[in-house]
């Protein structure tokens, strides 16, 4: 199956949940009717993004939330990547993104490793590390098409672990994420361009919608952009389903034509996933 579709949702979210949740859930459904196999959630799709959100909103995994993804993947028998919510497990809160498959079960559940800490002075100063704690593993999962990473949001900005999916054999990486009307003009569409290019993969990224009176406003313009480094699809800032067709077959050819991994100085430098 070297050709499938990929479509991004980028969701409206509001301080109500289980309102988040079913919007989510039935704009997924819209997505596979549209010929989607895999489908992203946004960051943070059932909670504002904020430390004092984070707390309120936390669930276990499996959860109210989580279940509704695990039917809805099932129903429309599509991969499922559940953008990320918070959970809480055994006191500590984290960022987390699961993947459902197309029977529903839960494939693999990722914590956000790199938190957003970041002190911009007269821009943005926001400190995920007030309440969440980091993962400490990589997340990938199969389906028929090809393999896919996981990151979340500020995760982006570190290039070693697209590089480490890239060595694991992934095609496609996807990063839920909330940039911000600071870093979203500055880095949002740079960074996916430059994961892309560097690893010859396909690189998407689901963000929420805009929303102009929230605490912390995203920068919206969801994107896939092509292992060439060609933007395929990019959303503005409402809430919308952004697809593309993934074309493996593309992504052969362009590792043919620059191999860059058979040319890597590898007796002189090397990127390496280690056992925490």
């Amino acid at each position: 199956m070297a050709t499938f579709r990929l479509a991004l949702i980028q969701l409206q979210v509001s301080s109500v949940k289980s309102d988040n949740v079913t919007r989510a859930c039935s704009l997924v459904r819209e997505a596979a009717t549209q010929g989607a196999k895999i489908v992203s959630l946004p960051e943070c799709f059932n909670s504002p993004y904020g430390t004092k959100y984070f707390p309120e909103y936390a669930e276990k995994i499996p959860g109210e939330s989580t279940q509704k993804l695990s039917e809805v993947a099932k129903e429309c028998g599509i991969y499922l990547i559940g953008g990320s919510i918070p959970e809480e497990d055994a006191g500590k809160l984290y960022n987390t993104c699961t993947v459902f498959g197309p029977d529903g079960t839960l494939l693999v559940k990722y914590r956000k490793l790199h938190l957003f800490d970041i002190d911009v002075p007269g821009k943005i100063t926001f400190q995920e590390s007030e309440t969440l704690s980091p993962g400490d593993s990589f997340s990938t999962f199969d389906t028929p098409y090809c393999r896919v990473g996981l990151g979340i949001c500020y995760d982006m900005r570190f290039a070693e672990l697209a590089q480490v999916y890239a060595q694991r054999g992934c095609q496609l990486l996807v990063y839920p994420g909330a940039f911000n009307m600071t870093t979203g003009p500055a880095h949002w569409e740079l960074l996916q361009r430059g994961r892309a290019v560097d690893n010859q993969v396909y690189v998407a990224t689901a963000s929420p919608a805009r929303d102009d009176q929230a605490s912390y406003v995203a920068w919206g313009h969801s994107t896939i952009v092509s292992p060439w480094g060609d933007v395929l699809a990019k959303a503005g800032t409402e809430e919308t389903i952004v697809c593309s067709d993934i074309d493996l077959k593309k992504l052969a050819e362009i590792r043919q034509q620059i191999p860059i991994f058979s040319q890597k100085r590898s007796d002189l430098y090397a990127v390496e996933a280690k056992e925490p």
